[in-house]
């Protein structure tokens, strides 16, 4: 490998680890925001969130643990997204392997989605006679997971053209050395 193919694949290695890593992230603050602040505003409109939060509390709901429970889910996404993103910035992985490491990240942030909704959001169901719908960020996290999937064997068949095109020509004729 040259020096400049070096470069370039560290650059390349680099980019996807870090916007990896930040995809991630915002996938998880997003969760945490419509979970914690846009589905409640979305439900009982007009509302405060403080006025809401005061409500779930008064019903006997703990709103604390819930708040910690979403924090939580959504901190153990982003730990993911940073080990896979250190991995890669310390040339442990493979471009593609780190690519598909952070798509699988942001798949089963579709499945996070699940019990985070249990959480601060039921409270909020319990407490509130609604007639409204949730807000319509989760169908961008669920649709962000569902893209995500789909890309992973894109990425895997792009890696296995790339390694078959590589093999074809370091077999070909002109690259054979020349036997004494």
């Amino acid at each position: 490998m040259t020096a400049l193919t070096a470069s370039t694949t560290d650059t390349t290695r680099a980019v996807v680890a870090v916007s990896g890593a930040v995809a991630v992230a915002a996938y998880a603050a997003l969760l945490a925001l419509d979970q914690l602040v846009l589905d409640p505003l979305t439900l009982v409109p007009g509302t405060s969130l403080t006025r809401i939060s005061g409500e779930v509390a008064a019903r006997g709901n703990a709103v604390v643990p819930d708040v910690v429970g979403v924090l939580v889910i959504a901190g153990i996404g982003i730990a993911l997204g940073i080990g896979v993103a250190a991995a890669g910035l310390r040339r442990v992985l493979p471009t593609h392997v780190i690519a598909v490491l952070h798509l699988g990240v942001l798949v089963l942030g579709a499945l996070a989605t699940f019990p985070t909704s249990f959480l601060f959001v039921m409270d909020v169901l319990d407490s509130f006679p609604t007639t409204h719908d949730h807000s319509p960020w989760m169908r961008v996290l669920w649709l962000t997971s569902l893209l995500s999937l789909i890309a992973i064997p894109a990425v895997l068949f792009g890696e296995m053209v790339r390694t078959l095109r590589g093999l074809r020509v370091s077999r070909s004729p002109q690259n054979a050395t020349p036997t004494a």
